[in-house]
């Protein structure tokens, strides 16, 4: 067999920046760093974190008096900001900057007097965060459909920002239904959406044109992660998300003979290499890593946890 590695893969900055904002608040502090919600869709990730002293919660009044609090990575309401400042709870907010840059988006529209709609995902963290950070109304949409039942009048002035886990080929449609149908809407740049989702949904459609069938390492509730294996259905190809090497079932791959692997944003390399070792066990296989973007982007961490 002939497994393809998808490029890019796994791991985004925002990813990256946030386990180490716990990994050093841990190795600063010295003791339990309280995160509220998984850091990251990843259950290695926050296993591994766990083992090292994180304690995971999923409201601030879990945290005991003094602790020091990190928010995850998805960004949190304006509610969840202000418990923890009445408690005075010293935090480090893990949000992802480009999740805290669609904050700021939003809040300027609405300062603007914009009535402002959020393409995204009821019900996943960083939408209730974007939600929870607007002193507004917030009007929630997912498919271009929901457009036409919008109580707003055409020439309503409006806005909308999207989730960051949402690339420009899933909003198109939605934004294109938006502008088809009012006359005066704004919304930020396509080069404002999220660089990282954007790139491994390219790299699995380029991936798709060279495999049999497709294999996504994330987990089942990261937003990344099943759209990628949307994506490899979309293309018409059997694709399957798998949290681990565990989950991989044989059968699966039978009478194929090129395996598309990728991962999502939050899933960590040492996974991948667990799958391809697990592929081995079944046969010879030769490892072709795809060419595609190389990424290099860095985000800088919170003041206080800087090494000198």
């Amino acid at each position: 067999m002939r497994v393809i590695l998808a490029q890019p893969r796994g791991f985004c900055a925002g990813v990256v920046r946030a386990i180490e904002i716990v990994e050093r608040a841990l190795e600063k502090y010295q003791e339990p760093v309280y995160v509220r919600h998984e850091i990251v869709h990843n259950r290695r990730v926050v296993d591994d974190l766990k083992a090292k002293g994180a304690v995971f919660v999923e409201e601030i009044d879990q945290a005991p008096d003094n602790a020091h609090v990190v928010f995850s990575a998805h960004g949190v309401a304006r509610s969840v900001v202000k418990a923890a400042a009445e408690r005075e709870l010293p935090v480090l907010d893990a949000t992802c900057p480009l999740v805290s840059k669609v904050h700021a988006q939003a809040k300027r529209y609405v300062r603007q007097g914009r009535g402002l709609i959020l393409i995204g995902h009821a019900g996943h963290p960083e939408v209730e965060g974007t939600v929870g950070q607007i002193d507004a109304p917030v009007t929630l949409i997912s498919t271009a459909e929901e457009v036409g039942a919008l109580d707003f009048a055409p020439d309503a002035p409006l806005a909308y920002v999207t989730q960051t886990t949402l690339s420009v080929d899933d909003t198109k449609d939605v934004i294109q239904a938006l502008k088809d149908r009012f006359s005066n809407i704004v919304g930020p740049d396509t080069s404002d959406i999220c660089y990282a989702t954007q790139h491994r949904q390219t790299a699995v459609r380029d991936m798709c044109k060279l495999a049999d069938v497709i294999l996504v390492v994330g987990a089942k509730n990261s937003s990344n992660s099943n759209r990628l294996r949307e994506i490899g259905l979309e293309e018409g190809l059997p694709s399957y998300l798998i949290d681990d090497a565990s989950a991989l079932d044989p059968s699966w791959l039978e009478g194929k003979s090129s395996i598309g692997l990728t991962a999502g944003a939050s899933a960590p390399e040492e996974l991948v290499e667990e799958v391809i070792a697990a592929l081995r066990q079944l046969g010879p296989l030769s490892v072709e890593p795809m060419q595609g973007v190389e990424e290099h982007i860095e985000f800088r961490l919170p003041a206080e946890l800087r090494r000198r």
